[in-house]
């Protein structure tokens, strides 16, 4: 039975349920998740996790991310982004007036640990209603700002265009920083308005674009990224003895030797590279978290991305 993550490359248009059920076709299998959607105008990584594999996801959707994006200034919308109504709009010269420099200012300003207001229009719940379907009800929502990082935001060329003025950047972030906000914030520092016109995901944690295929070209069955494989991506890893990964996988306790200060979930691989099962260390013993059932856990020829 197939098991593993999935790098697809999702096409503009698509949601990331469209992603999924298309996924679930083409694995023959209904269980199917993703780690972290994108809004049907962004297009780009997602990781999807199939059959017992869809538990690695956990530790897949709090990892760092890396965007391509397009920034206009000069015009602000109701959703930060180019599907919403125009709301302001700048003269053509008040967008002349940016300058370069203030535009590195105000790009470093919003650089680091930052307190960022998410848009009405997230996926985030306010009383168990995404604030999105609570937009589109009628209602005004506000969100409370929260504390995001920002690791790197890299100005890569600029362009006047339609009386507006296009950014083209590069957003290294924490999970659950808005893009879309940072293009809304950037165009309220400089007085023009903003909004984001393209946003492209091109990294999560280890896992790159560049090792993704579109829903239309993907062969599920040859680029499935093993457990193993995966599991050693995302997390340390232990490797047993053919009796250690027996009694693992019964649920026992096994005693190990060598470091075991480290907190948090361990990838323990058998002896022939199978992934039995994730665990924690207690003393010198491990414990398992969960063990991955043996006919969906086999290594297969996937290389893992770099």
């Amino acid at each position: 039975m197939t098991s593993g993550l999935l790098l697809i490359d999702k096409a503009q248009g698509w949601t990331s349920h469209d992603a999924v059920a298309r996924t679930r076709r083409l694995a023959g299998t209904r269980k199917v998740g993703h780690a972290g959607t994108l809004d049907p105008m962004a297009t780009g990584l997602l990781v999807l996790g199939i059959n017992s594999s869809t538990r690695l996801l956990t530790y897949v959707v709090g990892l760092d991310k890396e965007y391509l994006a397009t920034i206009r200034l000069g015009r602000s919308t109701t959703t930060d982004d180019a599907e919403g109504d125009e709301l302001t709009r700048a003269t053509p010269d008040q967008v002349n007036a940016i300058t370069p420099a203030a535009v590195t200012a105000g790009i470093a300003d919003l650089t680091g640990d930052i307190s960022q207001q998410p848009s009405a229009v997230s996926a985030i719940k306010v009383d168990g209603k995404r604030a999105y379907a609570r937009v589109r009800a009628g209602e005004d929502v506000q969100l409370p700002s929260r504390p995001v990082t920002v690791s790197e935001f890299e100005l890569l060329s600029s362009t006047h265009r339609d009386g507006c003025l296009d950014l083209e950047v590069r957003v290294e972030c924490a999970s659950g920083t808005y893009i879309r906000a940072l293009a809304r914030d950037l165009g309220i520092a400089l007085g023009v308005g903003g909004h984001l016109t393209e946003l492209r995901r091109t990294r999560i944690g280890p896992f790159r674009i560049e090792n993704a295929a579109t829903l239309e070209r993907v062969d599920v069955a040859a680029q499935l990224i093993s457990p193993a494989d995966a599991a050693i991506l995302l997390l340390p890893r232990l490797d047993l003895s053919a009796e250690q990964a027996i009694d693992l996988g019964h649920g026992k306790r096994i005693t190990i030797a060598g470091d075991t200060t480290h907190a948090g979930p361990v990838a323990a691989l058998a002896p022939d590279g199978r992934l039995v099962g994730l665990v924690e260390y207690r003393g010198d013993q491990a414990k398992s978290l969960l063990n991955f059932p043996p006919d969906e856990a086999e290594p297969n020829e996937s290389t893992p991305p770099s």
